[in-house]
């Protein structure tokens, strides 16, 4: 069983934006572009809130190379 951060880093690959410009794009793909525009007007209530503002925080401090094997497993999981 995941921790709960491992979870939500799952969650990033996972997670498709339900609304807006981006609608059906997975979190760990939207431009930074967007994600600084949620955090200069502000991050929707709720989980989606949650992982916007932490893709927001992996993007701004260049972690995204952690998402990496996540995203190459969920890859594998759908081939």
């Amino acid at each position: 069983m995941p921790d709960n951060d491992t979870h939500i880093l799952l969650q990033l690959v996972q997670v498709k934006m339900p609304f807006g410009k981006y609608k059906g794009s997975l979190i760990c793909n939207l431009p930074v572009s967007y994600l600084e525009w949620f955090q200069r007007n502000g991050f929707p209530e709720g989980k989606l809130g949650m992982l916007l503002q932490t893709m927001y925080e992996i993007k701004l401090n260049g972690l995204e190379y952690l998402l990496t094997p996540l995203r190459n497993k969920e890859q594998h999981h759908k081939n």
